[in-house]
């Protein structure tokens, strides 16, 4: 396995590049910045806010700010990938006018571009330069790549207003029955939700539940709950001014020392951290 990663101290904007012959996805599945998911080989299973999607090569994902998403299959490992994250400040120096110009990211929670060859060209000539400002770091290499990076979303964006959105199929009629069940607890995460409770509602056991859930989206049932959860409390704790010994109930959980707890193992930051950079 081959990887280059570089994060600024913001972390507002973050790169990596990795030829993996494994399966690997960071801890952190959600973020406050745009991520840019390229599939230079190989496929992948991408499940994203409540539906499993695959990925084939040359594709590009643009996922939102705190969207939750996660890789799937370990079953097909082997595969290169371009990820950048750049968050909306980045895309809005010296352009008053960028949220018009890369308007389908702002309306979407989430956008997949299957380029014609001559977009592709472009795009995989977009990354390799990415890669290797990243890694040559002369002098203004953030910059440079940022602004490659940009390119790389006009192309992404132009191409969506061009072009009418395909239905995407699901992979299986098990990934849409599981679809349906993320929908219910994206819908639902601020009540008393367990594996028996959800398994109940949708006529299907505990097991086929618990096993079928984890191969469609990636997590535990468990997982995925307590990270719906914690995007809300973090959303809350970025933008109200709520008390965090309210947030913890409003968004489901028994107590505020669990909350913290799972907190701190889904985001790595205690709860008033990001109090304290709103």
């Amino acid at each position: 396995m081959k990887e280059l990663l570089f994060k600024n101290a913001e972390e507002t904007f973050i790169v990596s590049h990795r030829k993996a012959l494994s399966h690997n996805m960071p801890e952190n599945h959600f973020h406050s910045t745009f991520e840019i998911f390229y599939l230079i080989s190989g496929k992948r299973e991408f499940f994203i806010k409540d539906r499993t999607l695959v990925i084939n090569e040359g594709d590009i994902v643009i996922i939102s700010p705190n969207i939750l998403h996660r890789t799937t299959n370990t079953e097909m490992p082997k595969h290169e990938r371009l990820i950048v994250n750049i968050h909306e400040t980045c895309m809005s120096v010296g352009n008053p006018s960028y949220r018009k110009i890369l308007q389908p990211l702002f309306e979407r929670d989430y956008i997949i571009v299957r380029c014609h060859l001559q977009e592709r060209l472009k795009i995989e000539t977009l990354s390799q330069s990415i890669i290797q400002e990243i890694d040559e770091k002369r002098p203004g290499f953030e910059m440079y790549a940022q602004t490659l990076v940009l390119q790389l979303v006009i192309i992404c964006c132009r191409h969506m207003q061009k072009n009418n959105i395909e239905a995407l199929e699901y992979p299986s009629p098990m990934h849409e029955r599981i679809s349906e069940v993320v929908r219910y607890i994206n819908n639902n995460y601020m009540h008393d939700l367990s594996l028996q409770f959800v398994a109940e509602k949708f006529y299907v056991s505990p097991y086929y539940l618990s096993r079928f859930f984890k191969e469609a989206t990636g997590f535990t049932f468990v997982e995925y709950l307590n990270s719906v959860r914690i995007k809300e409390a973090k959303k809350l704790l970025e933008h109200s001014s709520m008390k965090v010994n309210l947030i913890y109930k409003k968004v489901g959980f028994g107590s505020i020392t669990h909350f913290g707890r799972v907190f701190k193992a889904v985001t790595g930051y205690a709860p008033l951290h990001y109090r304290k950079r709103k």
